[in-house]
This record gives C-alpha cells, sequence and structure tokens, in this order.
C-alpha cells in the first residue's frame, strides 16, 4: 500500500490545478514534509523559483561547432534557465470526477513517474540553494488536456532551455520533434530505445539501448578472461536471433588479440541435461549469454545451467531487465549471475543518504531507482546548463559533475556519411553481478 501523505499531498495538486494538469516546480508533491521536517541536504534544502522572465542581457558567443551542429558553437549563458520535465504521473486517470482519491491509495502506476518527480524535485531545491536561478514546470505526459502537440501549438515549450523526459512513445518522437525544431537539448531519461528518431543531434539518451549492452560486454568477456568459452544461449525467436546475429557483428568489429569465438546455444524447454554438457569445457570459464528478457525465459535456462555448475566452472551473463528480478530459488544458490546496466548506485554516498532519508521521513518508504534516478539526472544536467551554458554538448561527459553513475554520451550515425548525429546515446556499460544482499560492479569506469 502508498503511504496516505502521499495520497493526500497528490489530490490537493489535482485541487490546487483545477483540472490543467501543468505543474511548476515548487514541491509540490510536498505537502506531507515541510521544510523544518526534511533531512539536512547536501546541501541546505530550498524550493526553486516558479517564475523568473528570460533575460535580455544572456550571453551569447560563438565558438567552432562540435560534431558540425552550428547551436552547438553557441556559448549562451543566462541570468536564469527555463527547464521542462516531463512524467507519466496519470492525473488524468487517477482524477477522473473529482479531487478525492479513489480507494484514498495512490495505484502503482502512477509510482514510477511520481518518484521520477520527487527525486528530480530534491536535485532542484539543493541547486537553486548553490545559487542556480531556475524557471521549472512539470508536465503530466500523460495529459490529455496539456498533450505536448497542444503545449507545441501554444508555443508554451518555445522559451525552454532543457528538457529532461522520463518517457517513452509516442512521446519521446513529439518531443523529439521540438527539441529540434527549436535547437533545445532533450535527456531521455529512462527510456532504452531511440524510438525510430533520427537525424536529432539534441537528443541524449541515457537508458542504452541493447546493441550498447551487447558491445559492452562483448568486449568485456573477450578482454577479462585469457582462456574462455563464450556460449551464446537464445530461443527459436526473432528477436532473440537478432540479438545473436549483433553479438556476432560485435564479434567481427572487435579488434583484439584475446578474443574467442562466440559458440551459438539454441535452447528449449525440451532441451536435456547432456545435450547442454556438449557445449560445455572443464578447462576454462563457461561464459554464458542468455539472450532472455522475460523472467519465466531467464529462470528457464538458469535451471538447466544450474545442473552443470557441479561438473563445468560456469559464468551467467544476463541482460538489463535482470537488474529487477530476483534470483532466490534454491537451485541458484551459489551460481555467478551478471547483468549489464548504465546506472550503478551502491547507495552509500552522502545524496543516496539524503534521498533515502527524504523518503523514510516524509513517505516512510525506500525511494525507487526511478527517485535517485530523477535525482541523478536533474542534478548533472543542470549543473552543466549552470556551467557551460545552454549548449553544453561539447563537454557533455564531464565527471566531475558525477552523482553516482558515470556518463559516456557518444554520437551515433546511422548512416555512413552524415556530418551530424543523429542522436546521442550513453555508452558507459557497467557490468554487475547480483548479489544476495546488494549487487556489485565488476567493471570499473
Amino acid at each position: 500500500m502508498i503511504a496516505m501523505s502521499k495520497s493526500k499531498i497528490c489530490g490537493s495538486i489535482f485541487a490546487a490545478c483545477t483540472m490543467v494538469v501543468l505543474l511548476s516546480g515548487c514541491g509540490l508533491f510536498k505537502g506531507a514534509g515541510s521544510s523544518s521536517n526534511k533531512p539536512t541536504p547536501p546541501p541546505v534544502v530550498t524550493k526553486p523559483a516558479t517564475e523568473e522572465k528570460k533575460k535580455d542581457e544572456s550571453k551569447k558567443e560563438t565558438k567552432a561547432a562540435p560534431f558540425n551542429v552550428p547551436a552547438f558553437g553557441r556559448q549562451e549563458k543566462k541570468e536564469a534557465y527555463n527547464i521542462a520535465l516531463f512524467t507519466p504521473l496519470y492525473l488524468d486517470s487517477v482524477f477522473i470526477n473529482s479531487t478525492e482519491l479513489p480507494g484514498r491509495t495512490l495505484p502503482r502506476y502512477v509510482l514510477p513517474g511520481l518518484d521520477f518527480y520527487e527525486g528530480a524535485q530534491l536535485a532542484l531545491d539543493s541547486l537553486q540553494q548553490q545559487g542556480v536561478k531556475l524557471n521549472v514546470t512539470v508536465y503530466d505526459s500523460k495529459s490529455r488536456a496539456n498533450s505536448i502537440e497542444t503545449l507545441t501549438k501554444g508555443k508554451q515549450l518555445d522559451s525552454t532551455d532543457l528538457i529532461i523526459a522520463a518517457v517513452g512513445t509516442p512521446e519521446l518522437q513529439e518531443l523529439s520533434n521540438v527539441a529540434r525544431e527549436k535547437e533545445i537539448n532533450l535527456v531521455s531519461a529512462t527510456y532504452p530505445n531511440d524510438g525510430g528518431i533520427t537525424a536529432n543531434p539534441f537528443l541524449l539518451i541515457t537508458n542504452s539501448m541493447l546493441k550498447t549492452h551487447g558491445e559492452a560486454l562483448q568486449r568485456y568477456l573477450q578482454e577479462s578472461f585469457a582462456n574462455k568459452n563464450i556460449l551464446f544461449f537464445h530461443r527459436n525467436s526473432a528477436f532473440e536471433k537478432r540479438l545473436l546475429a549483433d553479438f556476432k557483428a560485435d564479434y567481427e568489429k572487435l579488434q583484439s588479440s584475446r578474443k574467442s569465438r562466440i559458440r551459438e546455444v539454441l535452447w528449449s524447454d525440451a532441451t536435456t541435461d547432456a545435450e547442454l554438457s556438449q557445449f560445455m569445457l572443464a578447462d576454462r570459464p563457461n561464459l554464458c549469454v542468455v539472450a532472455a528478457l522475460d523472467e519465466a525465459g531467464a529462470k528457464a535456462i538458469l535451471r538447466k545451467l544450474s545442473v552443470q555448475t557441479a561438473s563445468y566452472p560456469l559464468q551467467v551473463y544476463g541482460m538489463p531487465t535482470w537488474d529487477i528480478m530476483k534470483f532466490k530459488e534454491p537451485e541458484f544458490k551459489g551460481m555467478q549471475i551478471y547483468y549489464t546496466s548504465p546506472y550503478f548506485n551502491d547507495k552509500t554516498d552522502v545524496y543516496s543518504r539524503y534521498i533515502t532519508d527524504y523518503f523514510k521521513r516524509v513517505y516512510k518508504s525506500r525511494p525507487s531507482d526511478m527517485a535517485f534516478k530523477g535525482f541523478e539526472l536533474t542534478w548533472y544536467f543542470v549543473k552543466q546548463l549552470s556551467a557551460n551554458g545552454v549548449y553544453f554538448n561539447g563537454s557533455v561527459n564531464d565527471p566531475a559533475k558525477k552523482v553516482f553513475s558515470n556518463f559516456n554520451y557518444q554520437p551515433v550515425y546511422l548512416k555512413e556519411g552524415t556530418e551530424q548525429p543523429d542522436y546521442f546515446e550513453n555508452k558507459n556499460i557497467y557490468i554487475i553481478q547480483k548479489g544476495d544482499s546488494s549487487d556489485t560492479k565488476m567493471n570499473f569506469q
């Protein structure tokens, strides 16, 4: 069940908005926690300003354009920056006919977007206390009354300096069109896909795509083990066959004297232990890459592989979707299970402790990963604005602004010979080992 304080807060927001789902960044979801009850933040928290007019004294200076994008060559610093935050709050669905919350609890589908907002809000509070001047508007990406099309027609995004969006399709495509036309940097915070977008160098994809995970895993396996037997396990589906094809293509492109051939293993529920053992070697690590994104499929092949651990040294490398899976079954005990992720947070740093303490005090619960992502990306990119201005793209990979994860945004060119990137994608991938109580980062990036 969701804490009642959070439900009441959401209800009061809806009443205040009078059916208009456009929220300004001023602590809207924080009615249950006054400033006197907040934990000591890193640094002290205050509330962000709701309004600041765009200053005529904005500084603009043209330099060499990185990545052949003319806008990236402009140094444009401002007195205050205008930020649009898009996250799915589903207020139209939650409050259908009144400002009262049905059942007095929030539906669970609301929580990811709400937690992302809460994390972003905490970052904004602290940044503004540091003297960063911001005009922040939060939009419910699932609003019917204030759809992205409506906002675009009303020119409500025209003066925006940065868009941070925890959205999928079709909202990402719609926001991309705005960002490209208005030359606004758009941070796609959570969607692991390009949504078919091309020719938009203002798009920064943070949650790396599967192909990028495969490239990073290929490099890690080939370079980390001198002797190894690399096996790629897939079912007879078009999707998993495509993952295999990409993995083999990564092998061909990899320039390394230590690389070993990839051996394909087609498996099904009917595959026997004897059939699997034919692929195993006793004198070296058997590195088993599993293409299953679904939990049922992942656990089905793990059960089969668990039988082989008594006779062969074996490690299993799964997909990024494995980060939320729990492998507590007795047959998995002692298995070395890994997955890939563009995010890593061991939750021991000062920011994590601040976020955790805040959620415990206000909501009597632990923050989700979405709250940490909201905080991290908002902090990182507002710091970029503050230090480098609107077009920070030439120095987007600044380790000094790191919060939890390292980011490595690289240009992606979908067609050979094009001068401008189609978008930028975070290429930093962590290899993470599943643990009983916590996960462990294996590659030190």
